[in-house]
């Protein structure tokens, strides 16, 4: 069997005047991403997961933050291109783990709706997705509400292979 396992990990600045999306969610808050996309962490560190599971370097590589193209774009575009190249390689997801860090605000009310986008995005069923939220206990950056992180870790599989 082929398994391949990715880990992915960002980070943006909290400022006014943008909007806060996360998972593709607009969370009402009134501080925003700064980024040249739509400055989605947690999709980010998701496709940084689902690239590095598949040996092919990192979103900047693909989608390169300096490509009039993706500016401000919806970062679910990113997902949808990486399973394009996910099936191209003969792979599948077979899950996907992610946490939000971020002092405020709390990001319960919004998991399910951010998992249903992730899922969409990439064609697969919501079970294998699993969204968590913390905080840092007002520790660093993110504490201090400067900012936000995200880690994700993703496992593919080759197609047709199953783990039991």
């Amino acid at each position: 069997m082929s398994f391949r396992i990715g880990f992915g990990f960002d980070v943006h600045r909290l400022v006014k005047g943008r909007p806060l999306i996360l998972g593709g969610v607009n969370i009402e808050y009134d501080y925003g991403l700064l980024g040249h996309s739509d400055a989605d962490c947690l999709t980010h560190a998701i496709c940084d997961a689902l690239i590095g599971a598949l040996g092919a370097g990192d979103i900047g590589e693909l989608f390169p933050d300096n490509d009039p193209q993706y500016k401000d774009i919806k970062s679910l575009f990113f997902l949808q291109r990486i399973r394009e190249i996910i099936d191209e390689a003969g792979f599948e997801i077979g899950n996907i783990d992610a946490t939000v860090v971020m002092q405020r605000p709390k990001l319960k009310q919004y998991k399910k709706a951010m998992t249903s986008n992730i899922a969409k995005a990439l064609k697969i069923d919501e079970s294998l997705i699993n969204i968590k939220a913390t905080t840092t206990e007002l520790l660093g950056f993110e504490g201090r509400g400067e900012g936000v992180s995200s880690y994700a870790v993703a496992m593919l599989r080759g197609k047709n292979e199953r783990i039991w």
